[in-house]
């Protein structure tokens, strides 16, 4: 017989998406090897465009939004993975093309699932894409050989939850970390994280142009921002640094030149998580269960009940919300 559970479902109607709780059957999930009983979920810029009309993100309605997921496993068809077992999922095609983690059930292809280590279920969904994300970037910056004798390392967009993660993990790697934010609200809680100094948007005038070489002041960046931030940045790295950069939410065009890499050496290290393959997932993971885990999850993190999550996708579409909001699902119904 059929299980039913709890879900919450957007679905489209003339041009507007809803996004309600229903009760659907266990049927409603996809094909998949490993059933995931759901802990908890998170809140992310690409779960509001999940709902937002023309958001671009979903290719077909219904789905249950969530791009991350945590919890364990109450059904398996693989080998690798047992009843039982304490798991995280995220990226690929869940919560845009598959119904993801904003539901009591999860059903995913267990080449999408990682088996977590020390971490509990509510930390790694705290994490999440957000926070992985930030793990990627930092450990190809130390990749490249970018050490903290190099010099600061400039995080953009540090208020948000890939910013204020990488904030975290670069100060306790032993960087100077230099905070890029709009929101002066958010000093304290950056200072309290490990950044050296915090400093406003970049540029300061986001109406002028960019020059090709600025005066360089960063051993390497983390960009969340992209647009004209991001060829700010390229244009003050030092001579040989790097930018790691996951952001478009300054705009997707990068009004740049060639300059930065053919006369200082810089690179431009492109970021994603959503379809990096699983060894280098499960691998990373790893290492954010040690040395790369976040060492003031609970500074910046804000716990709501799924029942909640509306309020909190419209504040972080809007650019309202600061940090990470980790999405409570088992009994936040």
């Amino acid at each position: 017989m059929s299980k039913q559970f709890a879900a919450l479902v957007a679905r489209e109607n003339d041009g507007a998406v809803t996004l309600a709780q229903e009760s659907v059957d266990e049927s409603f999930l996809p094909e998949g090897d490993v059933t995931i009983k759901v802990a908890y979920s998170s809140v992310n810029f690409k779960d509001a465009l999940a709902v937002t009309p023309k958001g671009g993100v979903v290719r077909d309605y219904p789905i249950i939004p969530g791009i991350d997921l945590a919890g364990e496993v109450v059904a398996s068809e693989s080998a690798d993975f047992e009843v039982g077992d304490r798991v995280v999922a995220h990226g690929y095609d869940i919560g845009t093309a598959r119904h993801g983690g904003y539901a009591e059930l999860a059903r995913v292809p267990a080449e999408w699932v990682v088996r977590l280590g020390d971490l509990s279920a509510r930390d790694a969904a705290t994490i999440g894409t957000a926070g992985f994300t930030a793990a990627l970037s930092v450990e190809a910056l130390l990749n490249r050989g970018i050490t903290p004798d190099d010099g600061p390392i400039l995080v953009t967009g540090a208020s948000g939850g890939v910013g204020s993660t990488s904030v975290d993990l670069l100060a306790a790697a032993g960087f100077e970390v230099v905070a890029s934010s709009g929101k002066p609200e958010a000093a304290e809680l950056l200072t309290s994280l490990g950044a050296s100094s915090v400093i406003g948007r970049l540029p300061e005038d986001p109406e002028a142009k960019i020059r090709p070489l600025g005066k360089a002041q960063w051993a390497g960046a983390v960009d969340c921002v992209g647009g004209n931030t991001l060829a700010y940045v390229l244009s003050t790295v030092k001579y040989g640094g790097a930018v790691a950069a996951s952001g478009l939410t300054g705009g997707s065009s990068l009004p740049t030149t060639v300059l930065p890499f053919i006369l200082r050496g810089v690179a431009l290290l492109g970021i994603d998580s959503v379809q990096l393959g699983i060894e280098h997932r499960r691998a990373l993971w790893e290492r954010i269960s040690g040395e790369l885990r976040p060492q003031h999850l609970s500074a910046f993190t804000t716990e709501v009940p799924i029942s909640d999550v509306t309020t909190v996708l419209d504040q972080v579409r809007a650019g309202q919300f600061t940090g990470r909001a980790v999405v409570k699902v088992d009994g936040g119904f």
